[in-house]
């Protein structure tokens, strides 16, 4: 593992995450960029920002080359749960669950 970037908190379901990162999982950092900036997803967004932060981990930490580097590990985690109520009828109250997500990245150079 060259560097690591987490990004914690972020109110964007695990599921909803998910799909998005089996797309980007095993691929060079130049292929997932790409990918991600050109997804039509909320989570897209997000996961580039954290994906963009692992790289400048990577220059900062040693002076490897950065084409090599390739996604080697993903994952999003759930968070911790804010629950919310709406009223419902007849006097009722429905939960809403409002999901975070823990995101990380790893990356690693190709051997």
């Amino acid at each position: 593992m060259i560097s690591k970037a987490i990004g914690k908190y972020i109110r964007i379901s695990p599921f909803k995450t998910r799909e998005v990162i089996d797309i980007v999982r095993g691929k060079n950092v130049d292929e997932a960029v790409a990918i991600l900036s050109n997804l039509n997803k909320k989570a897209a967004g997000i996961v580039l920002k954290i994906l963009n932060s692992a790289v400048a981990n990577a220059q900062n930490r040693s002076e490897s080359e950065i084409k090599g580097l390739y996604i080697s590990e993903i994952k999003a985690d759930q968070g911790p749960v804010y629950k919310r109520f709406r009223p419902a009828a007849m006097g009722r109250a429905v939960m809403i669950r409002k999901r975070t997500t823990h995101i990380t990245v790893k990356l690693d150079v190709k051997k």
